[in-house]
Order: C-alpha cells, then structure tokens, then sequence
C-alpha cells in the first residue's frame, strides 16, 4: 500500500485511540475517585526509502497513541457526613479483593456493608484483609480513624489497608473503578503515612475544560488525517490514468 495512506490512516487511528481516552473521561467525570487518563503519541517504524531515494534519509509510517498511566492528582474532597464514606487524604490507595482472587487497589471510598456483613465498595469488592461488621451494630456509630483503623465505640471491628506500590503508572485497570498490581507497577506495600477521611469522598480529578478542548483537538486532527487520506487517493487515482 502507498505508503502516504499508510501513514495517513495511523494518524487517524492515532486521533480515534486519544478520543477513546476523552470519552471515557468524560464518562468518568461523576465517579468517585477516577483518575484521568494520560494519552502519549509514539511514532511508527522507520526505514530508509530504498533505491532512488535521498542518502541517509528514512521514511516514517506515522504515529500511534497509547494510554501512558493516569493523572494521579488528587480529586476534590466532597463532605458527604455518612459514616462508612472515605476519602485519602494522601497518595495511595485501598486494597480490595480482586474478582478473580488476589488483591486490587481503589481510591473509591464509598464503603458499604455486604450482606455478609463485611465492608465492601459500591463495586461489591470486599475489603482486603476483610473488616466484619458485627450484627446490631448501627453504622452511625462506626468511626474511621485517619490511619483507616475501624471501630464502634471501644471496640476495633478492623483496618482498611492502605497500600501504595512504586509505580503506578504501571497499574492495570481492573473494569471496576480500581487497578490490578502489575510486574510494571512492582509489589503492593503498606503506605508510609497515609491518612483517610472519615465522611467524605474524592471526586474524580477529570478537568472538563481540558477534555473538552483536548476533545476539539482530536477531532480536528482525524478530520485533517482524513483529508489527507482523500487526497493522496485523488492523486493515486490521476496518477493510475495517466499510466494508462
């Protein structure tokens, strides 16, 4: 294929994968403790033009883009007064029970107790270790310490593990408001420090303004790739009749 279209029709793919990234912080904005996406642009294979062509140039085949990790600044904190509602107040994040076994990490506070009995996230993922909630307990008299230590009255029901890992812009989406650790990310380890809030919630950290206006940028880029797309297709399109 000419190797224009090729490198044309990467950039469009490359717009389409940054929008992707907008849209999904878009849809984001509202939940609790979203980090957005970082999107970076990356260029495609290079080779020198071959015969005829000019010594020591290459030719590209375009660019692509790729989610590189996410925003990790901290979401505003919204005061909610309910009592199993936490916010990290720090860098880190709350170690769950993953679906398939082993543990996520979520900075989603909005606790709830399962029928079990057990503290989970508006997910439905278990708080890991588990923090039991004895029956007859009424969560209005449950506090939450800074450290995440849980207690009703004297009593200590358990502690919401709060955990960081060395990178994590290595993490992986786990589809439910949270990450799964990676080799990339390295080993999940206590977090030296942190500090929750009890009654309230982080919002997410997405910035309209600049999604909106990073929004108009891609669209203006696939449209201006597309372009380019037609028009290296009308000159083929000449170019075929005049060989003929």
């Amino acid at each position: 294929m000419d190797t224009a279209l090729t490198t044309a029709a990467a950039g469009m793919e490359a717009q389409q994968a940054w929008m992707d990234a907008l849209s999904g912080d878009i849809a984001n904005v509202s939940t609790t403790g979203y980090k957005s996406q970082r999107v970076g642009f990356r260029d495609l294979l290079y080779q020198s033009p071959g015969r005829g062509g000019a010594a020591g140039t290459t030719t590209g085949s375009g660019a692509a883009a790729e989610v590189i990790g996410q925003n990790l600044e901290q979401g505003t904190l919204e005061a909610t007064e309910r009592p199993l509602d936490v916010a990290l107040t720090t860098p880190g994040y709350i170690q769950v029970r993953a679906a398939g076994g082993g543990v996520a990490l979520t900075r989603d506070g909005n606790l709830q107790i399962g029928p079990d009995g057990q503290l989970r996230t508006a997910t439905g993922q278990a708080l890991q270790p588990p923090v039991r909630i004895p029956k007859g307990v009424d969560p209005e008299n449950i506090s939450i310490a800074p450290d995440g230590t849980v207690s009703a009255g004297r009593r200590t029901l358990g502690r919401i593990a709060l955990v960081e890992v060395t990178n994590p812009d290595g993490l992986q989406a786990d589809g439910e408001n949270g990450f799964l650790p990676t080799a990339a990310s390295g080993p999940v380890r206590a977090a030296r420090g942190a500090r929750v809030q009890q009654g309230a919630l982080e919002a997410s950290n997405v910035d309209m303004a600049s999604v909106m206006t990073a929004m108009t940028e891609a669209q203006q880029g696939y449209a201006l790739a597309g372009k380019a797309v037609t028009t290296q297709d009308e000159v083929l399109a000449v170019a075929n009749g005049l060989i003929r």
